[in-house]
């Protein structure tokens, strides 16, 4: 086991983030291009995730992190608790099919344990009811992504200023209702509706390591990640010169 001493070291050289519901690395990523070290957990077994890993359950795994003193080894906790239960997209559906019973969500059990931790953290969720306040918001036309992607953000022990909304430039490509409409954006989400190819997902989403459908839909883009970790590292730096 790595002692104490050594943690600090190692802190000190370099920002270390855990990257929790982790799925392929998108904004674990992000954060590593910042000028973190990362450290993911997913409950799947993630074989693309470009990071050290431990497949667990996430909040398993943070608990004993908590209890074992071992979270002290880092600077930020990111989590993008799964969204199925609240997200815009599947919440009608799942109300006027019957599905989504199994969906359970995780943000308050996730914040709770963030709270123990006492580091700054990020909870991520998509639109819709999941119960997070909205501190931050990213679109990926900020960033001049193939995709639309809103992600909503709250920001535990830090806080920064929303960046402006900029306009879409059109529409998301693909069938809705039966009727096919062209844009500008692919729709990172399912299977079927005039969705993307493998190549155009990782073009559109900014992912070149993982060519698993799955893992490219339920990503975040990598510069959401590294918005967020230069941003957290600016107001960090701020407020210890300050």
């Amino acid at each position: 086991m790595t002692q104490p001493t050594d943690i600090r070291r190692e802190h000190a050289l370099q920002p270390r983030a855990l990257d929790l519901f982790s799925c392929a690395g998108g904004f674990g990523t992000g954060l590593a291009r910042a000028g973190f070290a990362v450290d993911g957990c997913d409950i799947a077994h993630r074989p693309n995730y470009p990071f050290a890993y431990h497949q667990g359950d996430a909040l398993e795994y943070l608990a004993h992190l908590i209890a074992t003193g071992e979270i002290r080894r880092y600077t930020l906790v990111h989590a993008s608790c799964p969204c199925q239960d609240q997200c815009a997209i599947t919440v009608g559906t799942n109300r006027s099919r019957g599905w989504g019973r199994d969906h359970v969500d995780l943000v308050a059990p996730t914040r709770e344990l963030l709270d123990r931790t006492g580091l700054p953290y990020v909870i991520e969720q998509p639109n819709g009811r999941a119960k997070i306040r909205k501190d931050l918001t990213l679109c990926g036309e900020m960033f001049g992504l193939g995709v639309i992607r809103h992600r909503n953000f709250e920001l535990g022990g830090w806080s920064v200023a929303q960046p402006a909304h900029v306009t879409h430039r059109g529409r998301v490509r693909g069938y809705r209702h039966g009727q096919y409409y062209d844009g500008p954006y692919v729709a990172a989400y399912g299977n079927g509706g005039g969705k993307p190819s493998i190549p155009e997902l990782q073009a559109a989403m900014g992912i070149d390591w993982t060519d698993i459908r799955e893992e490219l839909t339920e990503a975040l883009p990598p510069a959401y990640g590294e918005w967020i970790g230069r941003a957290f590292l600016n107001t960090t730096t701020l407020a210890v010169a300050a």
